[in-house]
């Protein structure tokens, strides 16, 4: 029996933009978060839950709001953006964030009116660690490459930044697989690393924008390349290589154990990723 793929890549859009100057809207009457939300803004230790160390919330979030508490809103929800999709991480709540919120809701029992109050971030509150990570997730999983996440195809900043949002698309995905354990074998490299490892040259995680996930250990450094596989990560079977892949849904993707094939690696004569 042909086994399923035992990684993919994930690959995200980069979400350096910031709407500047935004101020937290009103909740709609009669949401689920509208039902607790003051009619100002709360203080970071009343009715919007405790004090977070990496960020807290001060008011509710709704369509219409922007700046960047809808911002720090997008990188949590960003692994909820609807099959074939993409999260623009800008800061403005438009209707796909509305929705993403929704889905996001929805996966954990919340009341899905697509409106951020109390409820939904306290829910974020509990899956965050104090570093802003997801909690089944971290940068040194996120990057076996250096230490610095310098010599990519963006700034080191921007490149961790990326990767925050590549593990909130991790953590959905785990969500969306029962909360199993996801194995991360690498994240970003630099030029040189994804060189040494035999990457495309346009591969995304260049950018911070991809991980490799499987069963069994694969760093970001010179190895010996063994033959692809094509399998899913329900598979049990260690993982050789990674298959290349770029769903925008980790939700559509674990549905469907049947990832698409990346269009900036599937041109090449070998799998990369």
């Amino acid at each position: 029996m042909r086994s399923r793929p035992t990684g993919f890549l994930l690959a995200t859009f980069a979400g350096a933009v910031l709407a500047l100057g935004g101020t937290s809207a009103s909740a709609a009457p009669g949401s689920a978060d509208a039902a607790t939300a003051p009619a100002v803004k709360a203080s970071a230790s009343g009715d919007f839950g405790t004090a977070d160390a990496c960020y807290t919330w001060s008011g509710t979030l709704r369509e219409g709001s922007s700046g960047e508490a809808v911002r720090q809103l997008q990188i949590r929800v960003s692994g909820y953006p609807g099959t074939g999709n993409q999260l623009a991480i800008d800061g403005a709540y438009g209707p796909a964030t509305k929705a993403a919120v929704q889905r996001f809701q929805a996966a954990y029992g919340l009341g899905a009116d697509g409106i951020a109050g109390p409820q939904t971030f306290n829910k974020i509150y509990q899956l965050q660690k104090n570093d802003c990570t997801p909690a089944n997730f971290t940068y040194a999983e996120l990057n076996r490459c250096n230490s610095d996440w310098s010599g990519g195809k963006v700034s080191a900043a921007t490149a961790r930044a990326n990767a925050l949002v590549t593990m909130w698309k991790l953590q959905a995905l785990r969500h969306a697989l029962g909360d199993r354990p996801v194995t991360v074998n690498g994240g970003f490299r630099s030029v040189s690393c994804n060189s040494a490892v035999g990457g495309a040259a346009n591969s995304r995680h260049m950018y911070g924008h991809a991980a490799d996930l499987g069963a069994g250990p694969r760093a970001s450094a010179p190895s010996r390349r063994p033959r692809a596989t094509t399998a899913s990560p329900r598979s049990s079977a260690p993982a050789t290589r990674a298959t290349t892949t770029t769903p925008t849904s980790p939700v559509a993707a674990a549905a469907s154990g049947r990832p698409r094939a990346a269009a900036s690696d599937a041109r090449s004569p070998a799998p990369r990723t």
